[in-house]
């Protein structure tokens, strides 16, 4: 766990910015590129050809693909045929299989004449999900078209929101160990525990001493017991109340102002290291200050 405190916060904040690309990137549309598209239509071509074949008709055309809407397309003849329902399902299943970016799709063959559906099903990838039904019939010979409808394919771009949300936890649990770490204690302990570094001095309780390079600075009883509280409590806001109540409760009587005179003497005799010193909070308490 403390190894994950030397993560600085530019880290974290980067890592923060990829997951939230991340997030974005999952909500970009995916299209096909017309390399893909174009093998597609090659496919769905094939499989009108291969139809006329089944029909016994070899000379006509089919048409163009047209692409009816974002991953719908349109398969029309040029002349009129007739097919059974098994081998257009059949014939679907192994074209389109071949296709690396097919999961499911729906096919729906049209009357040109009255626009209506004498025929649709659904195949999938491997036939896992199929619904096929009206097998063994055949249907007359008329004009149709066939419109194949692909299932757009989202998979690669939700791993995108999955690896993105997790990156955005993980940075926001950083984020708040790191701001945790900045308002714990700022005491660098001694291999002694009663002796503590706060800035440039050293504070060694037992002795009640402040070391300054080569100066000692004594202490009496009272500016001890009330260092030692801001030593394991530096930038934190101590109440006057309770400053009171560990330094002066014992002796039966508590008088404000002299607290305020402790304090005053403590600034002085920690006057020589100007980023350590202990400050008034409005209406709440001190508080030591020392540098981070």
């Amino acid at each position: 766990m403390l190894a994950l405190f030397t993560i600085t916060k530019r880290t974290v904040l980067f890592l923060l910015f990829v997951s939230c690309l991340c997030i974005c990137l999952a909500f970009v549309p995916q299209e096909d590129t017309s390399f893909e598209k174009a093998k597609r239509e090659v496919l769905l071509r094939r499989m009108g050809h291969e139809l006329l074949l089944l029909s016994g008709d070899s000379i006509s055309r089919v048409a163009p693909i047209q692409t009816i809407h974002e991953n719908e397309y349109q398969i029309q003849f040029e002349n009129q045929l007739t097919f059974t329902s098994d081998s257009l399902v059949a014939l679907a299943q192994r074209l389109l299989n071949k296709d690396p970016h097919f999961t499911e799709c729906i096919i729906k063959v049209y009357r040109c004449d009255s626009n209506t559906i004498v025929y649709s099903f659904a195949i999938s990838k491997k036939n896992k999900n199929d619904l096929i039904t009206c097998l063994g019939r055949k249907q007359p010979k008329a004009c149709y078209t066939i419109n194949v409808q692909f299932k757009p394919e989202n998979k690669a771009y939700s791993s995108f929101i999955i690896w993105g949300s997790i990156g955005f936890f993980i940075s926001l649990v950083l984020l708040i160990m790191i701001r945790k770490r900045h308002h714990q204690k700022q005491v660098v302990p001694n291999s002694n525990s009663n002796s503590y570094t706060l800035g440039l001095f050293e504070f060694k309780v037992p002795e009640q001493q402040l070391l300054f390079q080569e100066s000692i600075i004594e202490l009496t009883g009272t500016e001890t017991r009330l260092l030692r509280l801001f030593a394991t409590a530096p930038n934190k806001t101590i109440a006057r109340s309770v400053l009171q109540k560990e330094i002066w409760e014992d002796e039966g009587v508590i008088v404000s102002r002299s607290l305020d005179m402790f304090i005053s003497k403590l600034r002085k005799k920690l006057e020589n290291d100007p980023a350590t010193n202990i400050v008034v909070v409005r209406s709440k308490g001190y508080r030591l200050e020392i540098p981070q």
